[in-house]
């Protein structure tokens, strides 16, 4: 084909581009296939037309009776907290993964959900020769590991820093990552996308509640933790509250607990007849019941304090808002911000219990109430993660193709 010929074709096809979504084949290399923000991931994609496969590990304490709905080549199981014995993991996988590289030989796009993911299919990549398919790195959390100050901190950072090189495109759930981290400290600067971790509701409309009632003041005020239940210093937090305003507070746990990060959950639930847990729940069909039943929900995570826990945008503050439950945030943080400066509820001074108890003594149910229906009356786009949000987010490498004519012209 002829220079004029192959520059006449990509017109074409940027054309084609520029009216409609190319329907793309992409590999989700995924650290437990059967977590939630997994699922939402692969089945948002899948919803845009993509055909989406996965690489997966899973993890022993999330849905165990879970099967994904579309085609995954699983790597076994893997540990929740020791990072070292991941890497033990990670290298049988690399074995599994090469042996099974005809189930990628279609994919254009692959998506690693957190460094080890990514190292992964760096590798993978670089033994099979696919220097055709896109990388791209979603970074999920900064494990602490990266930001020690010690050999194996400097190590740790290394590693990403030539699997960054490897990528095409850096995907972030908090602009908190980029800002405090990805250019400070790794020197990053090349191509990024933000996708927060909101809802993922699907394609069609869904109806949001109408308003908010009122707290009932002759019953205790109920606060929520809802998701991924690992902070061990919120516990402590929440369990202090329940001392200090038994019988005018109840405690409400809803989702999957991590044990070997909760050591003390078992006591706390005994001690405390005002904090109940209340088991996993059906994502997102159970959403709109839970936050109808909690008056305020706790939305900060302080499991690394100073680091990952001060960056992040946890999925709570969107599931919250969107249903109009008023969240309780950390000033300081990403999270105390995004609540404080768009109104999504409070933000305390310090995290403690008694800040809570000094917060929750000033307010009202009329406030409370009030707050609840404000967020009601915001967008759903605030909340709610939109088809062509993703779609612009990936647009990098969902249309590489024009990048190819381009270099070619």
């Amino acid at each position: 084909m002829t220079l004029a010929a192959w520059s006449r074709l990509c017109t074409l096809i940027q054309g084609a581009l520029d009216r409609e979504l190319v329907v793309t084949r992409i590999a989700v290399f995924a650290f437990d296939i059967a977590e939630a923000a997994q699922i939402r991931r692969i089945q948002s994609l899948r919803a845009l037309g993509h055909d989406v496969v996965s690489v997966s590990f899973r993890r022993a304490n999330m849905n165990p009776n879970f099967r994904p709905q579309w085609r995954n080549l699983p790597l076994g199981i893997t540990a929740n907290h020791s990072y070292l014995r991941r890497m033990w993991q990670l290298a049988r996988a690399l074995v599994r993964t090469v042996r099974g590289r005809p189930f990628l030989k279609d994919t254009d796009i692959w998506i690693a959900r957190n460094f080890d993911l990514l190292v992964l299919a760096a590798l993978v990549r670089r033994i099979t020769g696919r220097r055709d398919v896109r990388l791209v790195y979603e970074c999920l959390d900064i494990h602490g590991l990266f930001m020690q100050a010690g050999l194996k901190g400097r190590l740790m950072r290394w590693a990403e820093r030539r699997a960054l090189a490897a990528t095409d495109l850096l995907v972030l759930s908090s602009p908190g990552f980029l800002r405090h981290y990805f250019e400070p400290v790794q020197g990053y600067n090349g191509p990024t996308a933000l996708i927060e971790n909101k809802l993922w509701l699907g394609t069609e409309p869904y109806v949001r509640p109408k308003g908010r009632r009122t707290p009932d003041p002759a019953r205790p005020l109920r606060l929520g933790w809802v998701g991924s239940l690992r902070c061990a210093a919120s516990l402590d937090i929440l369990e202090g509250v329940a001392k200090a305003m038994d019988g005018q507070v109840e405690i409400a746990l809803y989702g999957n607990i991590h044990r070997h990060a909760l050591l003390r959950i078992d006591y706390v639930l005994n001690a405390h007849p005002n904090i109940h847990y209340h088991g996993p729940y059906a994502y997102p069909d159970d959403l709109a019941a839970i936050y109808d039943a909690c008056d305020l929900v706790w939305a900060q995570d302080l499991w690394q304090r100073g680091a990952n826990s001060d960056w992040l945008l946890p999925n709570r503050i969107y599931e919250a808002s969107f249903f109009g439950c008023p969240s309780i945030a950390l000033s300081g943080t990403e999270t105390g911000r995004r609540v404080r400066d768009l109104g999504l509820g409070y933000a305390v001074d310090a995290p403690t219990a008694d800040a809570v108890v000094s917060l929750l003594g000033q307010l009202s149910p009329d406030e409370i109430a009030g707050a609840g229906n404000r967020l009601l009356e915001m967008p759903e786009t605030a909340f709610r993660l939109m088809p062509d949000e993703l779609t612009e987010a990936l647009a990098p490498v969902l249309r590489a193709t024009e990048k190819s004519c381009a270099k070619a012209a």
